[in-house]
């Protein structure tokens, strides 16, 4: 049989959609990243696990499609296959996110001017046989502790581990991509490389019309991602509040998609050369397509369908979850900001926005709150992590 074929065989559909979610996940991470550090090999990385994301929602189709044997069946499976085609579209979209980085289209150096302040640093590490690291377990090395950085994925002889946790074990040869602060990500990449980590610093952009452009793009970015964390914790908590607000992040991403294309547009004129702003617009479509695969995502939830036993099953099998928790009068957050309860540290949990009931700033989303951020009484705050992270913010924040 050719390489490119896939035969149908039994799979665990469970298995399959948690590992889908994961996949999709790490992708719009490293797809960014590949755009930010101008990296070749961060976004061969992201073509190959496009490649695996085709294998597969390719088999999970084929498991939907056997287990469908009556209306009914194919009723409650809808929102599986809904959620198998979401997740392919994102990683369709990660794949061209990378595209523009391995054609070379071109992006305006104001992109990578404005990136840095939208997410960590993602590196991409082999593992050389006399690091530190060779052999060691990432709970015995405590990197996230002691740098802040932590493995987000592990590739091995071909085969990618996913979420690896304090029990895995590197060895020589592994590529692994990190992901933190600068500042770790290059005493991490010198200590498992044995070669010092150079971040390129991109010049600043004087095109008012540009910059306003690429901030467009930034918030999409930051949106999207916020929208699919939403999408999967609306299904995960069956939460038709939830899933709504994943509408209204997507209706915000397309108003911002109109004003990037208007922007963009007037700093063609004012370029030496337009062409070189098409990966822009080719990052721009990639990003849209994320926040309307979040809504597919939980469009079972909008409609009233219950959540299928089997994505139940995969969400909560997956490593990280989204939390959501209302700030009570009194609790630890009240009146304080995220830095200064160092919630990261004291809970694994990273919070990604905060929905204020005061909105006399004319936005009630804070998007990727940063240390600084302030948190009061009624705030509705959504986080990332583990289960018993969760457990442990929502004590924090008295939301019992």
């Amino acid at each position: 049989m050719a390489g490119d074929e896939v035969a149908y065989e039994p799979v665990s559909v469970k298995s399959v959609v948690a590992e889908m979610k994961d996949t999709a996940e790490l992708l719009i991470d490293l797809s960014y990243s590949a755009v930010l550090l101008g990296s070749d090999e961060v976004a061969a990385e992201v073509i190959e696990l496009e490649e695996r994301m085709d294998v597969l929602q390719m088999r999970a189709r084929m498991s939907l499609l056997m287990a469908a044997r009556s209306p009914e069946d194919a009723e409650a499976l809808a929102p599986v296959l809904g959620m198998v085609g979401a997740a392919e579209k994102i990683s369709d979209a990660a794949g061209d996110i990378a595209k523009v980085v391995l054609e070379e289209v071109g992006l305006p150096e104001a992109m990578r001017t404005a990136l840095p302040e939208a997410l960590e640093t993602v590196v991409r590490a082999t593992i050389v046989p006399d690091s530190r690291f060779a052999g060691e377990t990432l709970g015995e090395l405590n990197l996230e502790t002691e740098t802040g950085v932590r493995a987000i994925a592990v590739r091995r002889a071909g085969e990618w581990l996913l979420n690896p946790d304090a029990e895995t074990a590197l060895r020589a040869d592994d590529v692994v991509l990190f992901r933190g602060p600068d500042d770790g990500v290059a005493a991490v990449h010198e200590a498992a490389t044995g070669e010092a980590y150079e971040r390129p610093e991109p010049p600043e952009s004087e095109l008012s019309d540009l910059e306003r452009a690429v901030d467009s793009i930034v918030l999409m970015k930051d949106m999207g991602e916020l929208a699919v964390d939403l999408a999967y914790g609306a299904v995960l908590f069956d939460s038709e509040e939830v899933a709504r607000e994943v509408v209204e992040l997507e209706a915000e991403v397309d108003a911002l998609q109109s004003r990037f294309e208007a922007w963009t547009l007037r700093a063609a004129s004012r370029v030496d050369d337009p062409v070189s702003l098409r990966g822009l617009v080719h990052l721009a479509r990639s990003t849209e397509v994320i926040s309307d695969a979040a809504l597919e995502i939980s469009e079972g939830v909008l409609r009233g369908l219950p959540t299928h036993a089997v994505v139940d099953e995969a969400v909560r099998e997956s490593d990280e979850i989204v939390c959501r928790v209302t700030v009570a009068p009194g609790s630890a957050l009240d009146g304080t900001t995220i830095g200064a309860q160092r919630i990261k540290a004291r809970t694994g949990m990273r919070v990604i926005a905060v929905r204020r009931t005061d909105e006399s700033e004319g936005r009630d989303w804070v998007v990727s709150p940063g240390a600084e951020t302030e948190l009061g009484a009624g705030d509705v705050v959504l986080a990332k992590g583990t289960r018993t992270g969760a457990d442990r913010f929502s004590e924090l924040a008295g939301d019992g």
